[in-house]
């Protein structure tokens, strides 16, 4: 029961009828956090047929509902969903939701402060600051980095090839090129045009055999596309393909950049974080000569959705690129502005005015846990891909791509004498087999023109037993298919 104060105002709550509002929301969230650690990704058959309940989907009375129902409601949509928190959840690169993540989101919305200039919130501006900060020195970008906080890595990306368009291209920049391969994620592509350029700006170049960036082709793109007359402008390298989780050669991308004088971006959303421990640095050495470099806080550091990040090598080239020039209304705010203290206005260096305080979302659970455990925690998926990979290479009925770069790992099945429509359909079965299980969710991709299958480990819940379930799935679906093909020949003989 709220308290009498509503009749007062009925939106506005006090610090009572905030306990009272909270105990049956906590209740909720924690039976659910209960249940999740064995929680399958998909719960429910046809998902769909909730849809159809009128319960569920009552238009907005004039009175108002009690919060029981509501909250009824919001529990079965979310039993309804793919439950992307789940450890089960090995289809792409997930987001984990942790939980003191979003403890912060609620302290930031309660708080309500505008952390678009600094001197409306100068202490949470140099939270966030700090955290960006944390995370250019963690790729060991100079001290004249910084970055933005976005809703995801797709902003994240656009606002980097606004940076290398304002920084590297005439006023008319329809003649730039930027570079990237097919493994790209298509986060580039949409970017590219949503900066206004033609779809023809976008080169491909060709990959090599472990489906890295070639660099001979590279150097051959560069130099036809000037004979041509187009402004070669930006390579774009990746740091982990969503795919196959494939490095780029990093350090021989950025040589090439910088004796054309391209902007040297690396998509390192999935990535980035494994930086966090030693075998990441060593396969990611390179990327601290970046432009500029994207992450995505909700993959490697497992917060929830919405949490992507731009950092740039230059601050400047962030505020050139995305000022609007200064506006009358807030010149009393700029007032109350300190000297002695740079804090950066995101509002400037973002395409966002209006943005929610993304800073406390990072900054608390770095704070709270610590760096170690979230070092551990990537250390550990490289150790469960790794343990994956060598059991799936030990059958023979399975081809593995290439031992992972990350925590991805890529394979299909093998058939003596068969087609590749015969083993595409046979990975198409395969992964519809585990999934099927509800212990793990496989996903597939088209690489090189072949199905694929994919085990994507990177869900903070996601454990040995889970993996090894998953693995013990293949296995046991790869040899019913030997002992089908066998009975089938004797039967044919």
């Amino acid at each position: 029961m709220l308290s009498s104060s509503q009749a007062r105002n009925p939106l506005d709550l006090n610090g009572a009828d905030f306990s009272a509002l909270m105990k049956d929301v906590v209740r909720l969230l924690a039976e659910f956090l209960d249940h999740l650690p064995n929680a399958p990704f998909i719960q429910h058959a046809d998902r769909f047929e909730l849809l159809r309940d009128p319960f569920m989907r009552p238009a907005p009375s004039e009175s108002g509902r009690p919060l029981r129902e509501l909250l009824e409601i919001i529990s079965r949509a979310a039993d309804n969903d793919l439950n992307t928190a789940s450890g089960s959840s090995l289809q792409a690169i997930p987001g984990s939701g942790l939980v003191s993540s979003a403890a912060a989101d609620l302290i930031a919305g309660v708080l309500n402060r505008y952390t678009g200039l600094g001197a409306a919130a100068p202490a949470m501006v140099a939270l966030e600051a700090d955290v960006l900060r944390w995370m250019a020195d963690l790729l060991g970008m100079p001290p004249s980095a910084t970055g933005i906080l976005t809703s995801g890595g797709s902003m994240a990306v656009f606002s980097a090839i606004v940076c290398a368009r304002s920084t590297k291209l005439p006023a008319d920049f329809r003649q730039g090129v930027i570079y990237a391969t097919n493994q790209t994620h298509h986060a580039l592509a949409k970017a590219v045009r949503l900066a206004g350029f033609p779809d023809d700006a976008l080169h491909l170049v060709a990959v090599d055999s472990k489906l890295r960036m070639d660099l001979s082709t590279l150097k051959a793109a560069i130099a036809r596309d000037r004979d041509a007359g187009r402004i070669p402008f930006c390579i774009s390298a990746n740091a982990g393909t969503t795919n196959t989780g494939t490095i780029d050669p990093l350090p021989e991308l950025a040589q090439i950049a910088h004796h054309e004088g391209l902007w040297y971006h690396v998509d390192a959303a999935y990535g980035g974080f494994f930086q966090l421990t030693e075998r990441g640095r060593e396969r990611l050495a390179g990327i601290e000569q970046a432009d500029s470099v994207v992450l995505d806080p909700h993959k490697g550091l497992f917060v929830p959705f919405g949490t992507g990040c731009l950092l740039v090598r230059s601050e400047e080239a962030l505020r050139l690129s995305h000022s609007g020039g200064d506006a009358p209304i807030l010149r009393n705010i700029h007032e109350l502005g300190g000297d002695d203290v740079h804090l950066p206005d995101f509002a400037d260096l973002s395409p966002e005015l209006t943005r929610p305080n993304r800073g406390l979302r990072l900054w608390l659970p770095l704070q709270l846990h610590g760096v170690a455990a979230f070092r551990e925690a990537l250390d550990h998926k490289l150790d469960l891909a790794q343990q994956a990979y060598d059991t799936l290479i030990e059958m023979p009925q399975l081809r593995v791509l290439d031992e992972p770069d990350l925590s991805v790992i890529a394979f299909h099945c093998r058939i003596p004498q068969g087609t590749q429509a015969e083993e595409d359909h046979a990975t198409k079965e395969m992964v519809s087999y585990v999934n099927a299980s509800g212990r793990g969710y496989l996903s597939t991709t088209i690489i090189q023109g072949r199905l694929i299958a994919r085990i994507a480990i990177l869900n903070l819940r996601t454990t040995a037993e889970i993996i090894e379930e998953v693995v013990d799935a293949i296995r046991t679906f790869v040899l019913q298919r030997v002992v089908h093909e066998l009975e089938s020949r004797v039967n044919h003989d």
